[in-house]
């Protein structure tokens, strides 16, 4: 498989990355190996957590995703077969948030204690903290990267404005820089993206690893009625935020060119952002192994630019 470069960090992905938020919530540790095992077979190696994955569950508490994935690099010995990302920033606890270097510092220590590593690939600001000033952020950041603890950083969740200003302080002080940003980004939700974000990553040369790649579910075809919105938990939010005339064109042309290629809207939906400049591994989750099975034919689909500019106007938001 083909390999692109996190920004300038020089590590190489895939031109997929597989979302852990999944272990340890809709996938029990046995069937999270098994994932796991899936994915290097098909040279899906590229992993994202985040510490609070998946404290939203009933009886979770935060720190499971990791520890499915430390357990398993511990079983297998594949360490030095995967990319690793985690997240800092979002609660875990009364005070045990934002991106102080104290704070920092204690996370990570818990993250590679949960990972049973002694370094992380990518490590990312989950969300901004705008009362932490970014110089003190990004010089901790910087001193675990020159202790071997990080090899990368990476943003999520940032405005435009609040990247710049945090690349700007990166370069003057000559520290280490956000070389990767995970936004929301799909073929029905890209104005936020491309009004803003896209500009300050072309010009800056940053890696992109977009979530909610397939809306939720929704580009994956499932969703094609109000009577859908049972199919899953989400399902309810899915029809009423996508099923609408813009979302129906985007189906019509998703189900258009999966025909064409005898692929499916899943595989063509992961094409598009595959194909589009900037992105480099969007985020996507599966559950079983015949959905990672689906998910690596996608990476192999190349679309024509007739396709790619269908899919364009269909989606088109301005």
């Amino acid at each position: 498989m083909s390999k692109r470069e996190l920004g300038r960090s020089g590590i190489q992905v895939p031109a997929l990355t597989f979302g852990g938020n999944v272990f340890g919530w809709t996938i029990d540790q046995s069937t999270s190996f098994s994932v796991l095992d899936a994915l290097l077979e098909h040279q899906l190696n590229f992993i994202d957590t985040a510490d609070v994955y998946s404290r939203w569950a009933e009886g979770n508490e935060g720190g499971e995703s990791e520890t499915i994935i430390g357990n398993w690099l511990k079983k297998s010995g594949k360490r030095d077969k995967i990319i690793l990302a985690t997240k800092v920033g979002m609660e875990m606890g009364e005070g045990q948030k934002g991106l102080s270097p104290t704070y920092i510092r204690q996370s990570v220590e818990n993250s590679l204690k949960r990972l049973q590593t002694d370094y992380i690939d990518l490590y990312q600001v989950h969300k901004d903290d705008e009362d932490t000033p970014l110089a003190d952020t990004l010089a901790t950041f910087d001193a675990l990267v020159k202790e071997g603890k990080v090899r990368a950083i990476g943003a999520s969740n940032y405005t435009a404005t609040r990247l710049e200003e945090a690349l700007k302080v990166s370069k003057e002080q000559g520290i280490a820089r956000y070389e990767t940003l995970q936004p929301e980004y799909n073929l029905y939700d890209r104005k936020d993206y491309e009004s803003g974000l896209e500009k300050v990553i072309t010009d800056n040369g940053l890696g992109v690893i977009n979530y909610y790649s397939l809306a939720s579910g929704f580009l994956s075809g499932k969703y094609r009625s109000k009577e859908d919105a049972g199919k899953s938990k989400r399902g309810e939010g899915v029809v009423k935020q996508y099923l609408n005339d813009r979302g129906h064109k985007i189906l019509q042309a998703l189900d258009e060119i999966a025909e064409k290629h005898r692929a499916s809207p899943t595989q063509v939906s992961l094409a598009w952002l595959i194909a589009r400049p900037g992105i480099t591994a969007p985020i996507v989750s599966a559950t079983s192994l015949k959905q990672i099975d689906e998910l690596a034919l996608a990476t192999k689909l190349k679309l024509d630019s007739q396709d790619i500019e269908a899919l364009n106007q269909a989606s088109a938001w301005k």
